[in-house]
């Protein structure tokens, strides 16, 4: 009979309440065993919604990233950190938001964050060095294994594997990684040994980066690592997600582990290639509904190819999600006042929880048995396919008809910028921010009394635009050469705008989680795209008219509204972006219209949506870019465009970045200590850039010292009269007591290096 199991679900709780008490907890609010015991009501209520499973995963819960997580548990902890200090998850936030600095330090540096693999998830970089040891601490896994074993559901703990952890990693010194292998191999076998003893049977060994293209050392690697683990303990079942293992494919098959998951929605292609190298006796788990988007799968679809394989297989068959849950909202019965026909369209984790379950009994009984299941689920496939909301002839003949006139400016970069710099007449290291400025209680309570029908349409104007204007005079007794209004009236910078285009729709409770703390709630992008009025002018236009200084403008660009939602998976991806990217460009021309000569398209978003397989990148980075350029370039030479991109790094395609062709680019640097300019070494970018020097993720305040540090450090990739001054990123989940001194120590840093790098 064929086993169901899941990859990993959701840790922040239907209702956000690991992200709230994390809040409260690094406030002082709530203590460390307050934390504890919401931490382990929220996984007691991830086993009881997986308790009909074969098998229910352990240690996917982390109360800040599962990466971290795996660090401590091999015991790479930076020294800075001091592990010993403190209760234990002291040491475990100083690494994962810094610390700031008090009377006898000079606070703690939080560690660098980058995206996990093509998701908007953020890990925190494992920092590895020559001088790097590994040492097991496997407390917080055998405690949630006792946790799970008394709830009565079969566990199966989660770990990510040796090879996986190396290559996510950074290695400070410049040294090999896996030169460390050695040292961490030992420590995986002690693990396995002890997990055995704890009489655990399966152990689920995340190894996502088989689905990238690997040189011959990293393929000699995973033989050396899993030889080296070979019969050490409980038995093995290899997971890889994410895409296709290609040229990996033989490779996985060879490794001495007791089974293999295949992302089945990304790689049904491989599905027959894999059974047929499969070794006998080797289980098969197969990722058929997706751990990444929100779309009910077709499940007579499903059994179709998966009944002939049940066939041969018997109980070695296993059924999955493709991934973890982690990617998607927990239960779709939280949503009330979704559109009764898209509702049935869509699936949370508790949904394809069950989705599994009637693929499981349908193989492992018939389809008569779960006939009604069957039934509804071919109804709501069928209505999707033909609902008239879905498509917009209009739109489609408008993506039809798109030339590449529409993504050229009319002059170079050089000719623009010497009419901007005559226009907007700015000094030497202009300082700006990326967008927002702190969402304060009064704020969220404001838009959220508006949005519950208590606050009327004429008082919530008043009130955002009171914000705007604290902002605005915030930033002029500052001294920052460009102006942003603050985005006090937007929840999110994709939600924001989704709710004003005809073919999205959105969810009450739809939150996943991006980083630590910070969760975002995904559009739904279900049908063709269009903007039916102006969405940002008004707010900006009001901005501007209170100062004398530039205002920006700020939008979000086309190519991150599509990859920061759940999109329509029944036309290709390009087609949606360039859809997003006639919507913005109309929106550009509007902001041109009332004005605004300063407008900021942001792109965070555009690595991330990069295929993991290097052959496959320029086709998306040509639409990717195209798009951009679609929305951006239908403006005067002297308006100028900006746009950011965050936490990405993006040496490998600073070509297709220069293409872009925006005027002014900032992005993430801080963190890393401006490596991510390594890029300027050997790529001469042509247009100016803001390198970020205040890390916008940590709750510490940058000094001059530190800033014009980083600035120098970037004078050298960069020449100074194209550089920017400006933060990591948008300062809405800081206070005003951590920007105003952090903005003034980059104001008055800027100035130091006017006068040092002139």
């Amino acid at each position: 009979m064929a086993r169901i199991h899941n990859l990993g679900f959701p840790r922040i709780g239907a209702q956000r309440e690991l992200k709230f008490a994390q809040e409260k907890h690094w406030k002082g609010a709530l203590s460390h065993g307050e934390l504890q015991a919401l931490g382990a009501e929220l996984r007691q209520q991830n086993w009881r919604r997986q308790s009909a499973l074969d098998l229910v995963p352990v240690g996917d819960f982390a109360f800040y990233d599962q990466v971290l997580d795996a660090s401590f548990l091999l015991g790479n902890v930076p020294a800075r950190a001091r592990a010993g200090e403190g209760e234990p998850l002291d040491a475990y936030f100083r690494v994962a938001r810094g610390r700031a600095a008090g009377d006898t330090d000079g606070g703690v540096a939080a560690g660098e964050m980058t995206k996990w693999f093509d998701t908007n998830y953020h890990y925190i970089v494992p920092e590895l060095s020559v001088e790097t040891s590994f040492r097991l601490d496997a407390s917080r896994l055998l405690a949630q294994l006792a946790e799970a074993r008394k709830t009565g559901v079969a566990a199966k703990p989660v770990i990510i594997g040796p090879v996986t952890y190396l290559w996510l990693g950074k290695a400070k010194d410049g040294s090999d990684r896996l030169s460390l292998l050695p040292k961490l191999l030992p420590v995986y076998r002690e693990l396995l040994a002890t997990l055995a003893r704890e009489g655990v049977d399966w152990v689920q060994i995340d190894e996502p980066a088989l689905v990238t293209e690997l040189s011959p050392v990293w393929q000699q690697a995973y033989k050396t690592a899993y030889e080296a683990l070979k019969g050490a303990g409980s038995k093995l079942l290899l997971a890889t997600y994410f895409g296709r293992l290609g040229e990996n494919l033989e490779l996985a098959t060879s490794l001495p582990v007791d089974g293999i998951h295949l992302d089945a929605v990304s790689a049904r292609g491989e599905v027959h290639a894999l059974l047929s190298s499969l070794p006998e006796g080797r289980v098969l788990s197969l990722g058929v509904v997706s751990g990444r988007n929100i779309w009910k799968a077709d499940l007579g679809k499903a059994l179709d190819y998966l009944e002939p394989i049940a066939q041969q297989l018997g109980d070695r068959l296993w059924l999955a999600p493709s991934c973890s849950h982690l990617h998607v909202p927990v239960d779709l019965a939280n949503e009330q006042k979704l559109d009764p026909e898209l509702r049935s369209w869509l699936a949370f984790a508790q949904q394809k929880l069950e989705e599994l379950q009637v693929l499981g009994k349908a193989l492992n009984q018939c389809r008569a048995a779960v006939q009604e299941a069957l039934n509804h689920n071919a109804a709501a496939i069928h209505s999707r396919r033909t609902s008239a909301r879905v498509n917009n002839p209009r739109v489609q003949a408008a993506v039809q008809g798109l030339s590449s006139e529409l993504g050229q400016r009319k002059s170079r970069y050089q000719a623009r910028a010497a009419v901007q710099a005559k226009a907007f007449k700015l000094p030497q290291f202009p300082t700006t921010t990326i967008g927002s400025f702190p969402q304060t209680p009064e704020i969220r309570r404001a838009r959220s009394e508006y949005r519950a029908g208590k606050l009327e349409e004429a008082q919530y104007e008043l009130q955002m635009r009171a914000e705007i204007e604290r902002a605005v005079r915030e930033q002029e007794k500052l001294g920052l050469d460009v102006l942003v209004h603050g985005e006090a009236e937007r929840n999110d910078m994709v939600e924001y705008f989704g709710e004003q285009l005809q073919g999205y729709a959105f969810s009450e409770l739809g939150w996943v989680q991006s980083y630590g703390s910070r969760c975002v709630k995904p559009p739904i992008l279900f049908g063709d795209i269009s903007r039916p009025s102006p969405m940002t002018v008004g707010w900006t236009r009001y901005a501007q008219s209170l100062t004398q200084r530039p205002m920006k403008g700020m939008l979000t660009g086309p190519v991150t509204i599509l990859n920061w939602s759940f999109v329509r998976d029944d036309q290709p991806r390009s087609a949606s972006c360039y859809q997003l990217a006639l919507a913005i460009r109309e929106e550009v021309q509007d902001l041109e219209k009332a004005g605004v000569r300063v407008i900021q398209i942001d792109e965070a978003a555009l690595r991330e949506g990069l295929p993991l397989r290097r052959a496959e990148w320029q086709e998306y980075l040509k639409w990717a870019v195209d798009s951009f350029r679609i929305a951006a370039n239908g403006v005067a030479d002297e308006t100028q465009i900006h746009t950011h991109m965050c936490y990405s790094e993006f040496n490998d395609i600073i070509e297709s970045i220069a293409a872009m062709d925006a005027d002014v680019i900032t992005i993430e640097t801080s963190r890393s200590d401006m490596e991510l300019l390594d890029a300027f070494d050997r790529f001469e970018y042509p247009n100016e850039i803001g390198p970020g020097v205040y890390d916008i993720h940590s709750p510490n305040v940058p000094t001059e010292q530190q800033i014009v540090e980083l600035m120098t450090k970037a004078a050298k990739k960069v020449p100074p009269q194209r550089l920017w001054v400006n933060p990591d990123c948008g300062l809405k989940t800081r206070n005003w007591d951590e920007v105003l001194p952090a903005l003034q120590n980059m104001v008055s840093a800027a100035k130091r290096l006017r006068a040092q790098l002139a």
